[in-house]
């Protein structure tokens, strides 16, 4: 090693063996310089021989006395071979020592002396320091049981949920171009002094010891805390034994996210005034808020324990029933998809003694438990673990805290504590092993809980409702359930890419203190967004890269997603709700929503009043009525491939949103959202086909198969039009229509062969007289009638009403005319509103291209197109008729009217709606497009 004296640049040769994960596409640091000219600054860093970086000279360390802050960089320095020491405030000796063989990852050490008079803290010691860094993690802020902060330049302080044995940690990063460095600090080794949280108080002559390791990195800050927190483990391990993590009968715990902890003396467990269990009660009320509970565990001990000589076993043994009538309850459980839990107070060894890996052994095998709550305990055993092997496979430890890092191995859940009253935003315990399934403990008793499931949701982990302290069971604490049933759901879903490796804390948004991770699987990317801001938020967000193939739906809000582009780039927008400023530091603070990015696998069109649904293979698809929850209305649909539902059939009369989710395994795929809008008519009428015609009967003109576009216009718009206003395209397979509209004559027969008669008699055919039309008027169009009888009358003739799309191609042909015939009026080829009906046949000329008469002027034809809108019934009229009132405006127009006017009928009763202005003609199915001309 070279090195000279101070005031002249030392190369430290520094060979490292950093073994990089590739994904971060980092490189061994071979060289660093440090300036020593005033004190210890880190410069110009060597990746390999002939490639390197310059930053501005920066600390190689700042710390904390009590609440001064220093720099290496300010303090002179005096060196012995690779040691450099430095004296701060004539109270702390610190000396850097750099070994000569850094055959790991490069690693320094500083030790803290108190070389004072005076008892003094030493925190916070940050490398690097923390001016101008892409990164940091401090534990330097207000007391807090977690004060640990990271902070981001141009973003405010956040604070993070750290190891419970590396609060005291420090963390940055910084970049130069295409490469950056990220350094950790741990302490180590406490030599006379006192170790806390955040601080180590050193007395006159005290040490501490922190080892500092830095690293070469690239790509986004998050990938130098990945590095250090999950590649690493925090450098408490050097490998990590998955061992427990792969056992297939404990993975059920994964896909957890509600665990419901009581004691058993619990009211809603056992009602003792009744002597009776109500635990089966109390399981299904938790099931109609949860569609399950993933964990239900009793606490049938402490406080208790200590009153008498009995130890924790033997209050299981005294519950009413023993154990047998827990293992019951086991085993019923299980039927709703719930696990049982037990619990363990490993202190208790004042009772009455027994050996504590037999005793909870025989509890297992005893209650046929699925997991045990550990009670103090931060990480498992493997005797623990070998104990409830033993007798069951499949039992989970629960730890009481989180597990430290060098315990993980060893227990694969465990909680955040309710002793930290209000949880840190980000918890980067699920960064260091994603899939160890964390639980925020929630103690209803303490106070709202709303806070702490949106964190525990945007984090990607569970909740634990904690049912152990009396009170709290108001209405309040029902909104919260109801806010955790909705994130539950979300959960459950995307459980998949919850348990990403590497997912992304806080992505850059557009807005501070709304904070966004992202999690990735192979098909799709989740984004849970965590607001703090009480204004809300509604707009973009965070950029994203718009793929053909895919698509954005809010899974809080199901809401289809439109990104929005701006200056080049595509942002996502938001929806958070705020809340009262007030609320700002409360337990009530705080709302979420969560974007999905999926795949276009669903495709969903919603045609009038049919929902067609087509899915890309196996799997299931439900239909929620609303937004998506536990105590909403879903219909699980079996089909393959392509389908089509009847929405009323399914939901009756409805009006609002229709979510539709393809899921595969339980796991979300895709989602669609269809709305239907109050006022938007839909088509709710369907096309029955008729027996197939071979030739033309002399009555019956034929239409061949063609289409053509239009624009359909009215004259008013209170009611909401189905398609007008811009080009539609209508299309029809050849089909026989009726060269006139049916007679009184035709509709007579009809009477006389069938005995027809509706049940609503109310203007019933009341132009005629003694059930006979009047004499003369055999051919003229028969009116006073309904929509039902005309269906009536298409059925016996073996034909069916006229589509709109029908009627306009048979008016109209093909060339867009204004007319029948022709796209100038000519007021004596039609009833020019004459204010009375005419025979059918009574103008020869007015015939359609396709010689089909009488379309306009004489009355109203009606059409099979019957559309519903959320409160009326209508169906559309064409054609105009004979009536054509004018003093007011505000009249249905009469008269013949334009090809492209169309006007709706609403129907109130059959009574009312039969009326002297409105008819019909029929259609008929030909025989796959081939006819005959009859002779």
């Amino acid at each position: 090693m070279l090195y000279s004296k101070p005031g002249v640049k030392i190369l430290l040769s520094l060979v490292i063996g950093i073994l990089v994960a590739s994904d971060l596409s980092a490189q061994p640091i071979k060289k660093i310089v440090i300036n020593s000219s005033q004190g210890l600054q880190t410069g110009r860093i060597y990746i390999s021989d002939s490639l390197f970086r310059t930053f501005p000279e920066r600390p190689l360390y700042t710390f904390n006395i009590g609440d001064k802050t220093f720099s290496s960089a300010d303090i002179s320095c005096t060196q012995t071979d690779t040691a450099y020491r430095q004296i701060y405030d004539n109270k702390i000796t610190a000396t850097t020592i750099i070994p000569v063989d850094n055959s790991k990852p490069w690693q320094y050490s500083i030790i803290f002396e108190n070389t004072g008079n005076d008892t003094i803290s030493v925190s916070n010691i940050v490398p690097f320091g923390t001016e101008n860094t892409t990164a940091c993690i401090t534990g330097y802020g207000p007391w807090d049981l977690a004060r640990a902060y990271l902070y981001r330049p141009g973003c405010r302080q956040l604070r993070v949920i750290l190891p419970d044995n590396a609060w005291e940690l420090g963390y940055s990063s910084y970049s130069a171009g295409d490469r950056s460095f990220c350094s950790l600090a741990r302490r180590q080794v406490i030599t006379g002094g006192q170790k806390k949280r955040y601080e180590t108080i050193l007395p006159p002559g005290a040490k501490v010891r922190y080892a500092v390791w830095s690293e070469a990195f690239t790509g986004e800050w998050q990938n130098g805390i990945r590095l250090m927190f999950r590649d690493r483990y925090l450098h408490d391990l050097d490998s990590f034994d998955n061992s427990l993590f792969g056992r297939d009968d404990l993975q059920w715990i994964k896909g957890s996210y509600i665990i419901i902890l009581q004691m058993a003396w619990d009211r809603e467990f056992y009602d003792r005034s009744t002597g009776r269990y109500t635990y089966a009660e109390e399981l299904r009320r938790w099931n109609d808020q949860f569609g399950f509970v993933d964990v239900f565990g009793i606490w049938p001990t402490w406080p208790r324990l200590g009153l008498d000589q009995r130890n924790q076993w033997d209050m299981y043994d005294n519950l009413p029933g023993g154990l047998a009538q827990l293992k019951a309850f086991s085993r019923m459980s299980k039927i709703y998809n719930t696990r049982f839990f037990i619990s363990y107070n490993p202190w208790d060894n004042s009772t009455r003694k027994e050996d504590q890996y037999r005793g909870m052994a025989r509890l297992i095998a005893g209650t046929e438990a699925d997991g045990v709550v550990l009670d103090t305990r931060g990480s498992s055993s493997l005797e623990l673990q070998a104990a409830a092997d033993s007798v069951r496979k499949g039992v989970v430890m629960y730890s009481e805290g989180m597990a430290v890092t060098k315990d993980m191995p060893g227990i694969i859940a465990g909680r955040v504590h309710d002793a930290i009253f209000l949880s840190p935003e980000l918890n980067l315990n699920k960064l260091i092993k994603p899939d160890f399934s964390i639980f925020r403990v929630c103690a209803v008793g303490e106070d709202r809980i709303h806070r702490e499931i949106a964190v525990a949701f945007f984090n990607g982990y569970g909740t634990e409702l904690n049912l152990m302290r009396p009170g709290g069971r108001d209405e309040n604490y029902q909104n919260d359930l109801g806010f955790l049933s909705a994130t539950t759901l979300i959960l459950r879903q995307n459980n998949d890419a919850f348990l990403d490796r590497d997912w992304t804390p806080l992505i850059s948004t557009a807005v501070d203190n709304i904070y966004v991770n992202r999690w990735t699987t192979k098909e799709k990317t989740i984004y849970t967004i965590l607001n703090m801001r009480p204004e809300g938020v509604n707009g973009k967000l965070f950029k994203v890269s718009p793929d053909p193939s895919r698509h954005f739906v809010s899974l809080w809000n199901h809401k289809n997603l439109a990104p929005l582009a701006e200056n080049g780039s595509s942002y996502i927008t938001a929806e958070a709700a705020g809340f009262s400023p007030s609320l700002t530091g409360t337990r009530k603070e705080g709302s979420v929503d969560c974007i999905a990015e999926l795949p276009v696998l669903l495709k969903t069109t919603l045609t009038g009043d049919s929902l067609k649904i087509s899915i890309p293979g196996k799997g299931k698809v439900i239909l929620w009525k609303g937004n998506p929850s536990y105590t909403g209305k879903s219909f699980e649909l079996s089909f393959r491939y392509d389908t089509a539902f009847n929405i009323k059939s399914l939901l009756g009369y409805f009006e609002g949103k229709i979510v539709i989710q393809f899921l595969a395994d339980g796991r979300l795929r895709d989602e669609s959202i269809v709305e239907l809008k109050g006022g938007k008519p839909w088509l709710i009428s369907t096309v029955e086909r008729t027996a197939a015609e071979g030739t033309i009967p002399d009555d019956m003109v034929l239409i061949p198969k063609t289409s053509l576009s239009c624009t359909f216009t009215t004259n008013e718009d209170f009611i909401q039009y189905p398609d007008i206003n811009r080009p539609v395209t209508v299309a029809a397979d050849s089909f026989l229509i009726d060269k006139y509209p049916v007679t009184n004559a035709q509709f007579y027969d009809f009477i006389q062969s069938s005995g027809y008669r509706p049940n609503d008699t109310s203007n019933f055919l009341r132009h005629w007289v003694n059930g006979v039309y009047k004499q003369g008027q055999d051919r003229y169009p028969v009116v006073y009638v309904s929509y039902d009888d005309a269906l009536a009358y298409a059925r016996w003739a073996g034909k069916r009403l006229p589509t709109q799309s029908e009627w306009q191609i048979a008016a109209q042909g093909t060339d867009g005319r204004k007319w029948p015939w022709g796209n100038e009026f000519h007021g004596t080829w039609c009833n020019n509103a004459f204010d009375r009906p005419t025979p059918v046949d009574a103008f020869s000329k007015g015939a359609s291209p396709f010689g089909v008469m009488d379309m306009v002027g004489n009355v109203w034809q009606m059409t099979n197109d019957l559309y519903y809108n959320g409160a009326y019934y209508f169906i559309m009229i064409r054609g105009g008729s004979y009536y054509k009132p004018d003093s007011s405006w505000w009249y249905i127009q009469g008269g013949p009217q334009q090809l492209d006017k169309t006007q709706i009928m609403l129907l109130v009763s059959p009574g009312f709606d039969r009326n002297s202005t409105v008819g019909f003609r029929c259609v008929k199915d030909v025989n796959g497009g081939r006819i005959k001309v009859r002779k």
